[in-house]
């Protein structure tokens, strides 16, 4: 396992076999995660696909560019890739009247157009009606009530933004694998489309991954059992949240079971629920405002020094502007 960023302004870690690499997220751009993976002696050229967690931008930022350059498949649940695209197709917004009086035009555009013999009266009324005339799609059909419906724009791009050389689903609960290793994802809570976390296996060597999440459910607990690695989440320190600078409504969302563990709450799995199998645990996810290395760090050896027979479980702190050593097993 080599985390090249964790936090909030970039995700990516590579997980590899002897045989296989596997990229889990690309949260920073193509240029910067090639620069990481350099530093962290990974040669990209090597990687045999992308694994996306969930849509959030500090996930995906550099997917694209980055699948395109490589030529490798990206995996993800489909709600995830159908969240992913919706998030990069520009939207446009108009008022309900306003939407009423394009389709008006669109419907004389189109009996111009029958009754024309040439069909230049046909070209003549679609001009009018604009690139919103054909193929908008309509959000809120209650649109009077809001004052504004948003359509997608019908005209073509030069380049997709969304196209990628390869698509492949899994679903969560469902075992898959690339190449030699074996994966097993699992639902986590997060107020995104389709959330998940990640057991791998290969060589006997399980390593998981299971950051982005409010609580810790039955379902994760129970997939984070038998782990050799772990790179779990330990985002915010609550004292530090409820005084920091987001503004209460960002506090709530993070706060929420939906949003993300606190040092607190990682500390109560690893004292009350862990199995205590793992010879690394890595602390990600970590907040720069609502955080602070040493106080994560602590909550999680003091949970763990609870129980003698844990003392030889090694926590490695990973950080959002570098990659960390390699964790070899």
């Amino acid at each position: 396992m080599t985390v090249l960023a964790s936090g909030s302004k970039g995700n990516s870690t590579v997980i590899a076999s002897s045989k296989t690499r596997v990229l889990v997220d690309a949260g920073l751009s193509c240029r910067e995660l090639l620069k990481r993976m350099a530093a962290a002696g990974e040669d990209p050229e090597k990687l045999d696909a992308i694994l996306i967690t969930h849509e959030h931008v500090d996930h995906v930022a550099g997917l694209a560019v980055l699948a395109r350059r490589l030529k490798i498949p990206v995996f993800f649940t489909e709600s995830t890739h159908r969240a992913w695209i919706r998030m990069l197709t520009p939207r446009t917004t108009m008022t309900y009247a306003k939407w009423l009086e394009h389709l008006q035009k669109e419907k004389e555009a189109r009996a111009a157009a029958a009754a024309s013999d040439s069909g230049a009266v046909e070209d003549s009324a679609l001009n009018e009606v604009g690139s919103i005339a054909a193929g908008a799609a309509v959000d809120d059909p209650m649109g009077e009530e809001s004052g504004e419906v948003e359509v997608e724009p019908a005209v073509k791009k030069k380049a997709d933004p969304t196209y990628l050389p390869a698509v492949e689903y899994f679903h969560s609960g469902a075992h898959f694998s690339i190449g030699d290793i074996e994966i097993m994802p699992f639902t986590i809570p997060h107020d995104a489309a389709d959330p998940c976390g990640f057991v791998f296996e290969a060589a006997g060597i399980r390593m998981a991954m299971a950051t982005d999440l409010g609580y810790m459910p039955a379902n994760v607990k129970a997939a984070l059992k038998n782990i050799d690695v772990m790179l779990l989440e330990s985002n915010h320190d609550l004292e530090m949240l409820r005084d920091g600078p987001y503004p209460w409504s960002v506090k709530q969302r993070v706060l929420s079971r939906v949003g993300h563990l606190s040092n607190d709450a990682t500390a109560a799995f690893l004292s009350d629920d862990y199995d205590g199998k793992a010879s690394w645990i890595v602390l990600g996810h970590l907040s720069e405002s609502n955080n602070a290395p040493e106080l994560a760090r602590l909550a999680a050896e003091q949970a763990l020094g609870g129980r003698p027979s844990l003392l030889g479980n090694r926590v490695v702190l990973a950080a959002q502007e570098a990659p960390i050593d390699s964790i070899l097993m």
